[in-house]
């Protein structure tokens, strides 16, 4: 019976150990198309340098967490005027389930006072892959990852963290360095990233209603309370989106309502009067001049504390 347990684990280790290895050499030399189950891109949104920047920030007032629309709509620079130390921890295509992840990883070291989450009906729906991938790819790997991994359950994060902590282990992302400037986007210190200034042409929206993921919202649920259960205040923020986009949305009351429910909450879109044309790049992000008026009203709520 030992002698049978003894050869399982062997052959479990092999067979991890060749699974390894095999993927390894598959993403690195085998072209995209051939490899739809793995993606392991680093440097893409200036996510690495927001997560490289993290590890050596503590003790700030005030943590900015969410998706795109959170790295793109908190220029820690305005509430620095404030007397404010900020930090943006948002990335593309963030759902609940990273943002849990991130927060295991950097919230003590960060230790802030208040925690502003951006919030927004899209990342209640996504499964939360794309996301894992990119987070995969521009952070050092560690257990959370692979917890993330298991709740998610999809093959093509399983494989890209197997391929990401090969890397890892053969510290290959060492030398890495990412621009602050590529192409359009500008990487501001503090996480923010900042696009020159583009004019969304406005489209008409097929209505629909707002459906929220059980699992993304259970994972939501989880955050706000961890915070709570730490002395942490949160605001949960909508920022703006395109009107255009917001009005084809035929439930909004449902989700306002959800949100009031677990913590402070502003519905932006309802306080600003952002217009299409001048104030977003495109219909879910605001342009710098839409930014720095929803940092106006944004510094005066937390100006007021």
């Amino acid at each position: 019976m030992k002698n049978f347990v003894l050869n399982i684990i062997a052959f479990l280790l092999f067979s991890l150990t060749f699974y390894g290895a095999t993927l390894f050499l598959w993403e690195s030399y085998v072209p995209s198309r051939f490899k739809p189950n793995i993606n392991y891109r680093i440097g893409v949104g200036q996510i690495f340098s927001r997560l490289s920047e993290v590890k050596n920030t503590n003790d700030i007032d005030v943590l900015f967490l969410g998706s795109s629309r959170a790295y793109r709509s908190f220029d820690p620079r305005t509430y620095s005027s404030l007397g404010l130390k900020t930090f943006n921890l948002g990335s593309s295509s963030q759902t609940p389930i990273q943002t849990n992840l991130l927060l295991k990883r950097y919230l003590e070291d960060l230790n802030p006072k208040l925690v502003v989450f951006e919030i927004n009906p899209l990342v209640f729906t996504l499964d939360g892959v794309e996301s894992s991938l990119q987070i995969i790819a521009n952070d050092r790997n560690d257990l959370h990852s692979f917890e993330m991994a298991l709740k998610l359950n999809n093959i093509k994060t399983y494989n890209t963290l197997m391929y990401g902590v090969t890397r890892d282990l053969l510290n290959l992302n060492e030398s890495f360095t990412e621009p602050y400037k590529e192409g359009i986007d500008t990487y501001i210190p503090g996480g923010f990233v900042e696009k020159e200034l583009l004019h969304f042409k406005p489209i008409s929206f097929e209505k629909k209603e707002i459906s929220i993921s059980r699992s993304q919202l259970d994972t939501f649920s989880e955050i706000i309370s961890s915070l709570k259960s730490k002395d942490i205040e949160v605001i949960l923020v909508y920022a703006p989106i395109a009107p255009s986009k917001y009005s084809s949305y035929l439930n909004m009351w449902y989700f306002d309502s959800l949100m009031t429910s677990y913590s402070e909450y502003y519905n932006f879109n309802e306080i600003n009067t952002l217009k299409d044309s001048l104030h977003f790049y495109d219909e879910n992000h605001m342009n710098q001049l839409g930014v720095e008026l929803f940092s106006k009203e944004l510094s005066g709520i937390l100006n007021a504390r």
